[in-house]
Formats: C-alpha cells, sequence, structure tokens
C-alpha cells in the first residue's frame, strides 16, 4: 500500500499587508506518497512559491495541519524545523546557491556538517554523490570554474548527500539552456528512478512533463490534480 510522504489538511497562509490580511493560500488538502515525482504548477500570485515554502518546512501555516514522514511539522519551532529540513529535505533553487569560494567537495559536504558527521565521512560521501551527479572529476573546482549544469549538478549532489526523504526543486532549469536543462532534468529522472520523492516547482510545460503527477494551483487553492501521460524519458546522461 502507497505510504503517504506528505499529508496536508485545511492548509492555509495569511500575511499581513498594511491593515489587511492576504489569504495567499485557502484550505489546501494534498497527499503525496512516498516515491512519487510531482510537478508544483501556477501563475504568479497563484500561492505556489508559499506552498513550496511550507512543504520544505521553510515556513510555517497560519491554520490547518502538516504531517512529513509521520512528523506533525506544522506545530514546530524553528530550532526542530531546521532540524527537519537538514535531515529530511533536499533543496535545489534556480540560482544554484552555492559558497562561492569553496570547492564542489566541501559545497556538496556542507549539509553533512550541520548534521555532525565527521569530515571523513563528509568526504566519502561528498564524493560518491558527486560521482553519481558526473562530476567525478570536477572535486577540486570552484563553482566559478564550473558550467552552469555543472554547478547545478552541484547542487543536486548537496541536496542528496544527507539521503533525503524528499527533493525540492524550484525552477531548477530556470538558469539553463535548453540542451542544459535537458541534462539536468535527465538527472532527476535518474534521482527518481533511485527511490527518491521528487517535487519541481515550475512555470515551464516542458519541464513539467517530466514529473507523473501536475498539480496546479490558482489562487490560493489546488485548480487541478492529475497523472502525467506524456512524461518525458530520456537516456541516461
Amino acid at each position: 500500500m502507497a505510504q503517504p510522504i506528505i499529508d496536508i489538511k485545511g492548509i492555509t497562509r495569511d500575511f499581513p499587508l498594511g491593515d489587511e490580511i492576504i489569504n495567499v493560500l485557502k484550505g489546501i488538502d494534498l497527499v503525496i506518497n512516498k516515491g512519487e515525482y510531482v510537478a508544483l504548477m501556477g501563475p504568479s500570485g497563484s500561492g505556489k512559491s508559499t506552498l513550496m515554502n511550507l512543504l520544505g518546512c521553510l515556513d510555517t501555516p497560519t491554520s490547518g495541519t502538516y504531517i512529513l514522514n509521520g512528523k506533525i511539522v506544522s506545530q514546530m519551532h524553528d530550532d526542530e524545523l531546521a532540524e527537519i529540513r537538514n535531515k529530511e529535505i533536499g533543496f535545489v533553487f534556480q540560482t544554484f546557491n552555492l559558497m562561492p569560494r569553496t570547492t564542489a567537495l566541501d559545497n556538496v559536504a556542507l549539509p553533512m556538517v550541520y548534521a555532525g558527521f565527521s569530515k571523513s565521512e563528509r568526504n566519502e560521501r561528498a564524493t560518491e554523490v558527486l560521482t553519481q551527479v558526473g562530476l567525478a572529476d570536477r572535486m577540486d573546482h570552484k563553482p566559478n570554474q564550473l558550467s552552469g549544469g555543472q554547478r547545478q549538478r552541484v547542487a543536486v549532489g548537496r541536496a542528496l548527500v544527507n539521503k533525503p526523504a524528499i527533493i525540492l526543486a524550484d525552477e531548477p532549469t530556470g538558469n539553463l539552456d535548453s540542451k542544459t536543462s535537458v541534462e539536468i532534468m535527465g538527472l532527476f529522472n535518474e534521482i527518481h528512478a533511485n527511490g527518491n520523492t521528487v517535487i519541481l516547482v515550475t512555470h515551464e510545460e516542458d519541464i513539467a512533463a517530466y514529473a507523473h503527477r501536475v498539480i496546479r494551483l490558482r489562487d490560493g487553492l489546488i485548480e487541478s490534480d492529475t497523472m502525467n501521460t506524456n512524461i518525458h524519458i530520456h537516456e541516461k546522461i
């Protein structure tokens, strides 16, 4: 039987704006099972970034419950949320968010520093992950010595290093050309095939086409939630 990794009930998120309260999320119910590959879509102002921040434990809801991997995270404090983020969620951002003066190996190993692993454990795991993302020969390079696609591979490696339950990718190809985008999405296909739950936030239909399920938001509510019949399957890159 499918096991929910994300179970959200009645989630709302309000933001004060002057004397007004803006209701960005208006009561969202969502279940994502372990091993799913989901794209989250919606126009600007639909609430998709707010929902992604909540899914990634970067923010807490105004009301409703969020159970992540069996833990009720909607009631957690900042310190608890930081620990959940580091252990359960691997983030990949449009802008890579790498440390500029640090090698690919040390960038990838960084989440393991916060998780308390020894240097030898960090280096061993980071080497393994960089090999997995196709950068075994670039471990000592700094971000300015890497192409955009290679930088995003380092970012994907960093997201994988703590063996998180979920990979959460926010517009992961937004700064890449179309050829490199295809390579990076091929990498996400491999990560999903290896058993990770993958959630992509994108406004691009051709990127959403890689996911197996597409959830569309509009005006703070889920407008549609459909299985994808036109999945992009690429050869291993």
